[in-house]
Order: C-alpha cells, then structure tokens, then sequence
C-alpha cells in the first residue's frame, strides 16, 4: 500500500498539502473527503483519524494526523529541497516560529471571516450584521499587520530568498478570505508581491487548481451539506457570531 491523503480541498491545510506533494512530485492516492458531506465522521475514516478531521496521511500502517506533522513527515521521508524546511538553524525557526504562530492568527482570523461572511448567511438565510462583519474583518487586519511587520518584513520570503512551508501554508490561509470576497491583497503591494513569488515558486497552476473550489464556493447550497450537520453547523455559527 503507498502513501495516502485524506483530504478535501475547502479546508486550507488540505491544500497546503496537495500543494507541497506535488510540486514536489511526491507520489500519493488521493483520499477525498468531503466535510459537507459529513464523510470525516465515518466510521471507515475513523479507522485513518480517530479524531474525524482532515487532512490525515496513512503510509502503510502507520497513520498521522495534523497538517503541521504530516508535512514535516513528507519533507523528512522524500528529502525535498532544503529551502522547504531548512537545515539552517535559525532559518528553520523562522519557518518554526511562524507554523506556531499561525493557528489561532491569520487561519483563526481567516477563517472566522470566511464562515460568517459565506456559512452563517448560507444556513440562516440572513447575512451577518455590518457592524459584526465589520469585527470580524477588523481582527483579521489586525493579525495581517502582524504578519507583514513580524514575519515578512522587506524580505522576498519568511526564512530569507527562498520559499519555505511557513510561505506556502501562510497564503493557503490567506485565500480562505479571498474565497468569502475580502480581497486583502488589493491596498497592500508587499503582500501581493509576495503572494506573486509564492505562487511562481509552487507553480501557478498548480496554485490555482487547489483553490478552484474555495473560490468558486459562492456555488455551496444549504442541499450540499449533509443533513445530520446543518444544525451543528448553524448553533456553532451563531454562537460565534454572538461573540463578536
């Protein structure tokens, strides 16, 4: 049995992983799992994850959850260009420093707009308030300011000249906002420059491939989510939303 991915191209380290595997040309089976669909709670995908989320890797018998972990494990065991993960050691913890940083920042923030501008109107049937809207697009300017002034800063790339996983897991998380309609790159030329150099270096194709589907989502209808989760979604969505 080779290497297999369970993944769904909505949720961001997915595509941060189908991204990395195959620029660089590491050989999987793609395992799709629909999350609407309500696939990940599957008893047969428990067997991969016990903790039913995405994405997870089985190689052979062994299994591993967590994006972070299982991209660590694919730059170690196919040996990828040192630029992704490198053996410098303070360039590996600027790489370090931002994958730690980055769960409760730009993809906490990120995603909190994408599910309250495109979900919640979605379930409900009713937009989300301007002014909360407007929250919630605060806090996540907020951590983009972060971003450019801490990680960024005047270099081409996070770690330094060259492309790292902090680049390429950093803009697969900035285009969860692009899918809700939030364009943050259009009044801020660093980011878009260095989004330019992100996408160059992974190839752009590729790039515009793995998003395809969380940028065309204005296409979700309520009939695509299984049954069984559009009330977990909907109290989970509001509670949030009344934390705002």
């Amino acid at each position: 049995m080779g290497l297999e991915l369970y993944l769904d191209l909505l949720s961001q380290p997915c595509r941060a992983l189908y991204i990395f595997a195959r620029s660089n040309g590491i050989p999987f089976e793609f395992k799709q799992v629909e999350l609407m669909k309500g696939q990940h709670r599957t008893e047969e995908f428990q067997k991969v994850n016990v903790l039913m989320k995405v994405p997870a890797l089985r190689d052979g018998s062994f299994t591993l959850a967590e994006s972070i972990a299982i991209l660590l494990y694919l730059a170690r065991k196919f040996k990828t260009p040192d630029h992704w993960y490198p053996s410098d050691l303070q360039k590996r913890a600027r790489v370090d420093e931002y994958l730690s940083w980055q769960h409760v920042n730009i993809r906490g923030k990120g995603s909190k707009l994408f599910l309250m501008k495109v979900l919640l109107p979605l379930l409900t049937g009713q937009p989300l308030p301007p002014e909360k809207l407007e929250s919630v697009t605060e806090e996540l300017n907020v951590v983009l300011k972060q971003f450019e002034e801490k990680f960024l800063q005047d270099k081409p790339f996070i770690a330094g000249s060259e492309v790292s996983l902090a680049d390429l897991v950093a803009l697969v998380e900035l285009m969860q906002p692009v899918g809700a309609g939030y364009n943050l790159f259009e009044e801020r030329p660093k980011l878009a420059e260095w989004r330019r150099r992100v996408e160059e270096a992974v190839g752009k194709q590729l790039f515009q491939e793995a998003h395809e589907g969380i940028l065309n989502v204005k296409n979700l209808t309520a009939d695509k989510i299984a049954p069984e989760l559009l009330e977990h979604f909907k109290h989970q969505l509001l509670k949030q939303a009344s934390q705002n």
